[in-house]
């Protein structure tokens, strides 16, 4: 088989238009980090006509370049000194080398551990809004009849370099922002357990069997991120449940039980205001965990797939971790009787495909349960 390059036509103005509107479009729609970057670098790429770009990121606490977007190869993480990428991280110069072979920054290693030959790099720094380095766009071997990189390519990439530092700062901005959610909803829900002498172990426990059955089912990434967030709110609206109520030792009179009932409803009432993803999913699975698949569960009611699949796994995730752990108030059950339920329980309180996977999984959920016990488990 042949390997010989085929090389493209110099790229025209209306080529080029194209090609950013493509990315703005592609980039401007894309939430995950990982394919973030690869459009990014594929725009760099096509922008100046190279055979692979790469946009290599700062990691300051390890002192690395790292990235997941070198094209035909997989994550590499480098000294921040490195190679061009950290002369240009150093320096925050940018770099043109026609000839890679003869410059004394090139390190040959990695052409030689790939088998990939290098003829010559276009690297530029990507900073940020304070001017502090982000990173570098590294584009190598030039795939017009010319093989050279020129100033032209070198003011198109950096107007790709410009537009990823936007980018990335808009998105890290973004991720500050949902970590502070998490972290503020997490609280929150130890908070609750903790007043209903439970503890806050038992959140978290939730949060990962519900990321474990939620993978099995098909959820998305997105979904899986929501849902693992969200599900430690489930039982948020027990706060306002007054203790006479939430923390009696005896069994509760029916009218009692009804007031325990509001905590669904009251729950849903603290979050469903906020236009945030994440809250907003926290209010479906405040609202909908105790719902049940035959339509008996509370507050409203709902049957079958009008309840929420987050609310769905999460009413599940619950049951499990209230039986196999100790509480105040009961022994943990064997995991022989917990199957046993669930079975009974497959159509009517549970949904059936849920259970089957529950089947499929219960290792992995009692692993959880065991790594993250606590002095009542």
């Amino acid at each position: 088989m042949s390997t010989k390059k085929i090389y493209r036509h110099a790229t025209t103005p209306e080529e080029l238009l194209q090609v950013i509107f493509k990315y703005v479009v592609q980039i401007a729609n894309e939430r995950d980090v990982d394919k973030l970057l690869i459009s990014l670098a594929d725009m760099g790429r096509d922008l100046v006509s190279a055979d692979r770009c790469t946009v290599w990121l700062i990691d300051k606490k390890n002192k690395t370049l790292w990235s997941k977007v070198a094209h035909g190869v997989d994550r590499i993480v480098i000294p921040l000194t490195a190679g061009i990428a950290g002369y240009v991280a150093k320096t925050k110069e940018g770099i043109v080398i026609n000839d890679a072979y003869s410059d004394a920054r090139f390190d040959q290693q990695v052409d030689k551990e790939t088998g990939y030959h290098t003829r010559n790099i276009l690297a530029l720094p990507i900073e940020d809004s304070n001017g502090e380095i982000m990173g570098v766009y590294q584009a190598i071997n030039k795939m017009t009849a010319s093989k050279m990189f020129t100033q032209k390519d070198e003011e198109h990439l950096l107007l790709a370099a410009s537009y990823t530092s936007k980018q990335l700062e808009a998105f890290a901005l973004q991720e500050e922002i949902k970590q502070t959610q998490r972290e503020i909803i997490l609280t929150l829900a130890e908070t609750g357990e903790m007043r209903s002498k439970e503890t806050g172990n038992h959140v978290k426990r939730v949060a990962k069997y519900s990321e474990v059955i939620g993978r099995a089912y098909g959820l998305s990434r997105d979904e899986l991120e929501l849902l693992k967030d969200s599900s430690p709110m489930h039982d948020i609206g027990k706060i306002a449940i007054p203790d006479s109520i939430l923390l009696k030792n005896g069994l509760l009179t029916d009218k009692e039980r009804e007031i325990m009932k509001n905590h669904t409803t009251l729950g849903y009432e603290m979050l469903k205001h906020s236009d945030r993803e994440l809250i907003k999913a926290a209010a479906i699975v405040a609202y909908q965990h105790h719902e049940k698949w035959d339509g008996t569960g509370y507050p409203n009611r709902l049957k079958g797939n009008k309840i929420h699949i987050f609310g769905r796994i999460t009413a599940l995730a619950d049951v499990f971790d209230a039986l196999v752990c100790k509480r105040v108030y009961k022994s943990a059950w064997p995991l022989e009787k917990v199957d046993e339920l669930f079975r009974e329980e497959r159509g009517s309180h549970f949904d059936p495909a849920l259970i089957d996977i529950y089947f499929k999984v219960r290792d992995e959920l009692v692993d959880i349960s065991v790594t993250y016990g606590d002095a009542a488990h």
